[in-house]
């Protein structure tokens, strides 16, 4: 059986980390080098580096804070925000990521995620989906699904600028453009800590054939077991319950083992 995964994000602005709630009130939570190097030692699987101002800025990723980053690290790292082409793409990669993750240019170029797979493999390419919930259902999507349950409007630039497409139909578009693995953050959920959006993570992984990262409401333990298990995510990514030290990627990591979800248990030193 694969082992499921405990990500960490580090959403990074000015080249400092930050969090907020439902993607606002961005605080400053310490330097990325540090943290990455921090969760690593903790047991993280995968560290997750997004500049969460680049798309909105205009600009490209902080590829120097990327580079002091994956010097310090041995799990993948995966990177994205400001990430517009395929030679955007390269650049994070020579710098040091292991994976790339792309949004904003993916919707407006759906190709980008397509030509990136065929230059890098599609093991490189992440498709990261910003989703919030909305009643009724989305203009021409009343008949994507039979049951009655609620749409998903896909989000942009650090969700501030809504799309008009359809998240779990947009996860099986990506899937089928190439993309290699979904990072899904719902909006609603960001930094409220009551669990992730389990609906949501739910048709996502039924609607595509790779991995699923969900990301998006971690408050405790159960809110990961919830997501893995329940709700079938490949693995689950928080930020602020480990930034403010309310608990520790090991001591998740432990209960998920107790409650016997597969999981790599051995702390990096």
């Amino acid at each position: 059986m694969l082992r499921k995964r405990v990500v960490v994000c580090l959403d990074v602005r000015d080249g400092r980390v930050v969090k907020g709630v439902s993607f606002e009130g961005l605080r400053d939570v310490g330097d990325p080098v540090a943290l990455a190097a921090r969760y690593e030692a903790e047991g993280a699987d995968e560290v997750v580096f997004l500049d969460v101002s680049a798309s909105q800025e205009g600009r490209r990723t902080l590829l120097d804070v990327v580079r002091r980053t994956a010097e310090r690290l041995f799990v993948p790292l995966v990177v994205g925000g400001g990430i517009a082409s395929v030679e955007d793409v390269a650049n994070a990669l020579r710098a040091g990521a292991d994976k790339v993750s792309v949004n904003s240019a993916a919707v407006a170029h759906p190709p980008l995620l397509t030509e990136a797979a065929a230059r890098f493999g599609r093991q490189c390419v992440v498709a990261s989906i910003d989703a919030r919930a909305e009643t009724p259902a989305l203009p021409g999507t009343e008949d994507a699904d039979p049951a009655p349950a609620r749409r998903y409007r896909v989000f942009t630039h650090g969700g501030t600028r809504p799309t008009d497409l359809e998240a779990v139909a947009w996860a099986r578009r990506c899937a089928e453009l190439g993309a290699g693995e979904i990072l899904l953050t719902s909006i609603d959920h960001d930094g409220c800590r009551n669990g992730f959006d389990l609906e949501l993570t739910r048709r996502v992984v039924a609607a595509v054939d790779v991995p699923v990262i969900a990301s998006g409401g971690a408050g405790e333990a159960e809110h990961f077991r919830a997501a893995l298990v329940d709700a079938g995510a490949d693995a689950a990514l928080a930020a602020g319950i480990f930034h403010e030290g309310l608990t520790t990627v090991g001591a998740v990591k432990r209960a998920l083992h107790a409650s016997s979800v597969p999981v790599r248990l051995e702390a990096r030193a």
